[in-house]
C-alpha cells in the first residue's frame, strides 16, 4: 500500500510535476496550447496504463487512461475525473511562475486543478515502486473544457461513467476546512431577446414599441423566479439594447444565470423562462437556454461513498468533513445519472481563479494518501 511516508518521500517529485504542468499553459479556448499539454499527458500516463486520445476539433483533445492491473479485475471500474484546462490566458505564467514556500506552492492552475493530475499520477504508481494494489480497474478522464461548461466532454464523461461503479472527482475541496463535496448546485444560462418596433422618439413615438421598456418588465419577471428559501438564484448579469437616444428601441436582450440545488427546481426554472410573455403591445420575446449542468444532489449512495472516505481518512489520522458548494463540476453530470459520486478530493489550498492561487504542501501529501487508500479499497 502507498502510505503517507511513501507519498511524503515523493513530495519533491510531486511538486516538480505540478510545476511542469503549470508551466505548460492550457487556457480553455486555445486548442494548440491544450493539445500541447495533451501530448504531455499521453506520454506521462502511458507509464501507468493504456492511454487513448479522443480527438476534439472544437477544442483540446481529451485523454482517457485505463489501468487494469487490479486484484478484482472483473469489477466495474472506478472513474476518476480531472480536467487540464484553466481559466488563465497564455502569458500568465511568465508573470506568476510556479513558486514554493515553506508550506505553500503558488501558480496559475495549480489548485484548479493541475495538482490533482500529479496526485492521481502518484496514486497510480507513476513514481515507481511500491505500486498501488488496486481493488478494481481505474479509468481516468483528463478533459480540456470543464472551465467553459464541458461542451465537448460531457457526452464522453456520461458514457464512461455509465460503465463505472462510482466516480471520484479531483476538484479542489471546500475551504477553509477542506471538506469533500456531496452536493453541488446545477447551473444554467438563458438569453432573452426582445424585438420591438423602432420609431422617431420626438416625432411619432406612438408608432414605436420599446424593447427596452419591455426589458425592464422582463427583468422583474425573471427575478421573481428565484426562490431563496430553496437556494435557487436567478441573476440578470448582462443586458443591453437600443441604438440612439432619439429612437424608440427596437431591440434589447439580457443574459441570465441560474443556480439550483435540485432537479425539480431546474425544471421549474426552465418552465418559468419558457412561459415569459410580453407586457408591451407590439413586442416579441425569444427565450433560449437551459439548466445545462444538472444539480449534484446529495443521495444515500453519495453519502455512503463519503462515509468510506471518512473512515479511511480517520485510519490515516485525517479529519474528513462533508460539504456542498454553489459551483458546478463534471461530477454534476455523473451524479445526475444516479452513479455514486464524491467530489472535492483534490489538493487543499486557496484562490481558485484568483491571482493568489495556491496549494497546501501538507494537504498535497494527505490527499494523495487518501486517494491511494480509496483506489486500493473501494
Amino acid at each position: 500500500m502507498l502510505d503517507r511516508a511513501t507519498i511524503a518521500a515523493h513530495e519533491g517529485r510531486l511538486l516538480d510535476l505540478i510545476a511542469h504542468l503549470v508551466h505548460i499553459e492550457s487556457p480553455s479556448t486555445d486548442k494548440p496550447l491544450l493539445d500541447r499539454l495533451a501530448d504531455e499527458l499521453m506520454t506521462l500516463f502511458a507509464r501507468v496504463g493504456t492511454v487513448e486520445r479522443i480527438a476534439n476539433p472544437s477544442g483540446g483533445d481529451h485523454v482517457r487512461v485505463m489501468v487494469t492491473n487490479a486484484s478484482e479485475p472483473s469489477l466495474p471500474p472506478t472513474l476518476v475525473l480531472c480536467h487540464y484546462d484553466t481559466v488563465w490566458p497564455a502569458g500568465t505564467v511568465a508573470q506568476r511562475p510556479f513558486t514554493v514556500t515553506d508550506d505553500r506552492a503558488f501558480g496559475p492552475g495549480a489548485y484548479d486543478m493541475k495538482a490533482s493530475i500529479a496526485m492521481i499520477y502518484a496514486a497510480l504508481g507513476g513514481f515507481g515502486q511500491p505500486a498501488p494494489v488496486l481493488r478494481r480497474p481505474v479509468v481516468l478522464l483528463l478533459t480540456s473544457d470543464e472551465e467553459i461548461g464541458s461542451p465537448t466532454s460531457r457526452a464522453l464523461i456520461e458514457a464512461t461513467a455509465a460503465q463505472a461503479a462510482h466516480v471520484l472527482v479531483l476538484e479542489p475541496p471546500t475551504e477553509p476546512d477542506g471538506a469533500l463535496k456531496t452536493a453541488r448546485k446545477g447551473g444554467g444560462a438563458f438569453r432573452v431577446t426582445i424585438t420591438g418596433r423602432a420609431a422617431h422618439a420626438g416625432v411619432e413615438p406612438e408608432k414605436g414599441a420599446s424593447a427596452l421598456t419591455e426589458l425592464a418588465h422582463q427583468i422583474l419577471a425573471v427575478n421573481a423566479l428565484a426562490n431563496p428559501a430553496l437556494g435557487t438564484t436567478v441573476n440578470v448579469g448582462v443586458a443591453g439594447g437600443g441604438t440612439r437616444p432619439n429612437v424608440v428601441p427596437a431591440e434589447a436582450w439580457m443574459d441570465v444565470d441560474v443556480r439550483v440545488w435540485t432537479q425539480a427546481e431546474a425544471a421549474r426554472i426552465e418552465a418559468g423562462m419558457a412561459a415569459l410573455q410580453p407586457v408591451t403591445p407590439g413586442v416579441h420575446l425569444t427565450v433560449r437556454g437551459s439548466v445545462r449542468r444538472p444539480p449534484m444532489e446529495r443521495t444515500p449512495a453519495s453519502i455512503a461513498l463519503f462515509a468510506k472516505a471518512q473512515e479511511l481518512g480517520a485510519a490515516l489520522g485525517l479529519t474528513i468533513q462533508e460539504g456542498s458548494t454553489g459551483g458546478g463540476s463534471d461530477g454534476n453530470f455523473t451524479a445526475a445519472l444516479g452513479i455514486p459520486t464524491l467530489d472535492g478530493l483534490g489538493c487543499p489550498g486557496a484562490g481558485a481563479h484568483a491571482e493568489h492561487e495556491q496549494i497546501s504542501r501538507q494537504g498535497l501529501i494527505d490527499r494523495t494518501t487518501l486517494l491511494c487508500a480509496l483506489l486500493e479499497t473501494l
